[in-house]
């Protein structure tokens, strides 16, 4: 009987650890703009799960379906026309916008119905959903939004767990990186958005990890996969002109923090010294 056990704990551990993407599949990230950004950019999230599933052997085609103010209404308009490319798996990633436009958004009741409807026909089109739970609006856990989309979130928790289906649970990761950062980079400003919703490399890169843990990779695989993303070319434009790898981004980040100075701050001091220099050669 132990022995018996033993097995079926073995083999669940394993087929755990598989990754659920497999070489040749389409994979349609249904968003807002957060995933559309993440389509745009080589550091978007969508592209990292892309190049991280790669950097472990398993290759797969990006539908990008992120269109910006996206609410979970307009999303369910919109999945029949992205099951018709006959992904084998689909990625959602929805909530913000439907507490974020306030009277303009969608009550917690039609929320539930719309995602539910959507995994629904997804399940009829064979076509297996990754739920991502909806990230913060805006860094701060304690605010009044954060506290309306707590619901949302928790409703695609339990669906997950209701219907056996991966899920990345991004607004938690989001928490508690934030929780762990140091006091004075919370300070400074926010940690992984640009403007409090929208991911920044940081952010990006948190969010890829969450949704390829989703997919199954272990963390031997992230390894792979953030040593794969250190060096993408052109990954991160600075000042709308310059581009720079993940890794170069990392270090100006090091030596703003070091310098008590957000990026930009260092970036425009680095760039303000560099013209004056260029004017003030003879």
């Amino acid at each position: 009987m132990i022995r018996l056990v033993l097995a079926l704990v073995l083999a669940a551990a394993a087929w755990s650890a598989e990754i659920i993407a497999k070489d040749g599949d389409a994979i349609v990230f249904m968003g807002d703009s957060i995933t559309q950004q993440g389509n745009q950019s080589p550091s978007g999230y969508v592209r990292l799960v892309v190049s991280g599933l790669a950097a472990n052997g398993v290759k797969v085609k990006a539908i990008g379906a992120g269109i910006s103010g996206n609410k979970s209404n307009q999303m369910l308009e919109r999945t029949p026309g992205e099951l018709a490319k006959k992904p084998r798996i689909m990625t959602l990633s929805c909530g913000v916008n439907d507490v974020w436009h306030g009277e303009k958004g969608v009550p917690l009741e039609q929320y539930k119905a719309n995602i539910t409807a959507i995994l629904d026909k997804a399940e009829a089109a064979g076509t297996k959903v990754v739920l991502l739970t909806a990230t913060m609006i805006y860094e701060d856990p304690g605010n009044k939004l954060n506290g309306q989309l707590a619901p949302y979130n928790a409703f695609l928790r339990a669906l997950a767990a209701e219907r056996g289906l991966p899920l990345a649970d991004l607004n938690a990761d989001m928490q508690a990186a934030i929780q762990a950062a140091p006091a004075e980079a919370r300070k400074r400003g926010n940690l992984f958005t640009g403007d409090g919703v929208h991911m920044n490399p940081h952010g990006n890169r948190l969010m890829a990890v969450g949704v390829l843990r989703a997919f199954g990779v272990d963390d031997a695989g992230i390894a792979k996969a953030k040593s794969a993303w250190q060096e993408i070319p052109a990954a991160v434009q600075l000042a709308g002109k310059a581009a720079i790898t993940l890794a170069q981004y990392d270090r100006l980040a090091e030596l703003a923090a070091a310098r008590n100075q957000s990026l930009d701050q260092l970036v425009e001091a680095a760039l303000g010294k560099a013209l004056a220099d260029m004017l003030t050669t003879p």
